[in-house]
């Protein structure tokens, strides 16, 4: 993990959800297939990045379409060790994902709210943190953010070689700070960190 001192326990958390991915992958797709040759790299270490990333007084960390739980099901392994103080919720529309989330946290004795439901219809959330990785474009993400975010919020987004014409076509919709961090597991991509968002 980048520049973070876990423990055995932890890393035999991450050990049991990699062999889990593995074998709900065929049946539940979910992760590409392609990548799983590389699923430390492409997957658990590209989600770890961005828990260096939290702001410290976060307490709430909601991690929108979750998939197979990357970032945020990384993001509460770590924390249950590094920040036991952040709570994490992964919101999920398909209910087999969701089963296998759910599956794997119990399984590592992970705390994490999973909710089966399209982040659009969910009540405001007032997340501290919101997180998504190759859910949507960042204009459409930055909606999603917008309603479940607290003003004070930072949005955390991993976005590939097309980042600058989505931060352009955001800026039409919306107002906001970011910062752009090179990607530590592909050198086309970049993580968004985005705060102060207002509509334009």
């Amino acid at each position: 993990m980048p520049d973070l001192d876990v423990s055995r326990e932890t890393w035999g958390r991450l050990e049991l959800y990699d062999s889990m991915l593995r074998k709900w992958n065929p049946a539940i797709n979910l992760v590409s297939r392609t990548t799983l040759d590389d699923i430390w790299a492409r997957h658990f270490l590209d989600s770890a990045q961005l828990f260096m990333l939290a702001p410290n007084a976060a307490r709430l960390w909601a991690d929108l379409g979750a998939g197979g739980g990357f970032p945020g099901l990384v993001i509460a392994i770590l924390a249950q060790e590094l920040r036991p103080g952040l709570s994490v919720t992964l919101v999920e529309s398909d209910q087999r994902k969701c089963t296998f989330l759910r599956e794997v946290a119990r399984q590592t004795g992970t705390p994490v709210t999973v909710l089966t439901q399209r982040a659009e219809d969910l009540p405001p959330l007032h997340a501290d943190i919101v997180s998504a990785r190759a859910l949507a474009p960042l204009r459409d993400l930055l909606h999603l953010a917008e309603r479940h975010l607290t003003p004070a919020g930072t949005a955390l987004f991993l976005k590939g070689a097309n980042h600058d014409a989505e931060l352009s076509d955001a800026l039409e919709t919306f107002r906001f700070t970011f910062q752009k961090r090179a990607s530590q597991t592909d050198p086309q991509a970049v993580i968004l960190s985005i705060g102060d968002l207002a509509r334009e």
